[in-house]
């Protein structure tokens, strides 16, 4: 069944509105909600926020640990999100001196402005963007950003306390003792970032959602650039959402919509997600409003061999359409409109977007 020119209109129009970083309210999962339970903070789910942060030199801002499993190693500011927060209220309270910290035990906690720059370091700081988001599964995410100080200053070893000792800008060449050295792709990322951005600022959303999922903008590109997107149906037209599994990286949910739409042809293709549009947090209510909605773009694209039965190198046109959709329940949209059609394309080949790590 083909979509109508009013709800390819619709479509377009929302993928648009994705494309520019913009995002909308989930009011329905496709997939996997009955193997999900709602995300809810210190019970099945953490989020980490970390700040990388630099000087005019490029130096990087570093906090000297004082936990006794850490102690005196060096570390970006980082911390958990505690309960009845957003994101951005956790970066807020973190740089905020008059309250406390969240206990960041996490040796994996990353974003920008996190809960101990201005208690772990002295300075309080505004996010630029996100860099980088990891995962471990829906159980464990980690939020990286991009962050410049906006004042106080620099915290000093007379006033130490519980939470660090003190802070220090670190020009990457000298000898540190590192309490992890997975801050160093952290802190490359910052410094690419800083000197030249490939993706937009994007900072989370304001919106609601109960579990963690994917809504996911599935393309398929034909030989000659024609461009298609994978649907659902029913009650209208619109790209699939699918809850995160604790067994699979989050951005498997892209797999689960491909799989249950392509049964024969799925495995005969590759499904890449190409990185995050938008990411959607509220958090305010606990154990309702603490999931994720990540907005991504995924491409599928055949699984071609490159040697044939006899072990000779062979390479296989690329199909002109989509693998036909055997589930009456999804449906491919070719995407009609040129500007629309042009971004696709440019995305698929060379994405410009908020990337996304699994740690499995």
């Amino acid at each position: 069944m083909e979509v109508t020119a009013k709800e390819r209109q619709q479509v377009e129009e929302q993928v648009e509105q994705l494309l520019s970083g913009q995002g909308s309210e989930v009011t329905l999962c496709d997939l996997g909600l009955e193997l999900s339970k709602p995300a809810t903070l210190r019970k099945n789910v953490t989020y980490i926020v970390c700040g990388v942060i630099f000087n005019e030199q490029e130096e990087v801002l570093m906090v000297q640990e004082a936990k006794p499993d850490c102690y005196k190693q060096w570390y970006l500011p980082a911390g958990r999100v505690e309960v009845g927060e957003s994101l951005e209220e956790a970066l807020r309270r973190e740089v905020s001196p008059a309250c406390h910290r969240g206990n960041g035990n996490s040796a994996f906690g990353h974003l920008i402005l996190s809960p101990q720059v201005k208690e772990e370091a002295g300075f309080d700081c505004q996010p630029i963007t996100l860099l980088l988001i990891q995962e471990q599964g829906p159980q464990w995410i980690r939020f990286i950003f991009l962050a410049r100080i906006t004042g106080g200053s620099m915290k000093t070893l007379t006033a130490a306390d519980q939470e660090s000792l003190q802070a220090s800008w670190w020009d990457r060449q000298s000898s540190l003792s590192l309490r992890g050295r997975d801050i160093l792709r952290l802190i490359d990322y910052g410094l690419r970032y800083h000197r030249s951005p490939w993706h937009g600022a994007s900072l989370p959303l304001d919106l609601s959602c109960r579990h963690i999922v994917q809504r996911t903008l599935l393309l398929f590109v034909g030989a000659e650039k024609r461009v298609w997107i994978l649907l659902v149906q029913a009650p209208t037209p619109h790209l699939p959402t699918a809850a995160a599994l604790r067994t699979h990286a989050v951005t498997w949910a892209a797999n689960m919509a491909a799989q249950e739409a392509l049964p024969a042809s799925y495995y005969d293709h590759d499904v890449a997600t190409l990185g995050v549009l938008s990411l959607q947090h509220n958090g305010r209510q606990h154990g309702r409003t603490d999931g994720v909605c990540f907005n991504t773009l995924a491409a599928l694209t055949p699984d071609r061999p490159q040697r044939d039965e006899d072990g000779l190198a062979a390479e296989r046109p690329a199909p002109a359409t989509p693998p036909p959709v055997e589930n009456p329940r999804y449906v491919w949209m070719e995407v009609q409109a040129p500007a629309l059609k042009e971004e696709l394309l440019r995305q698929s080949q060379n994405p410009t977007l908020l990337p996304i790590q699994s740690l499995y």
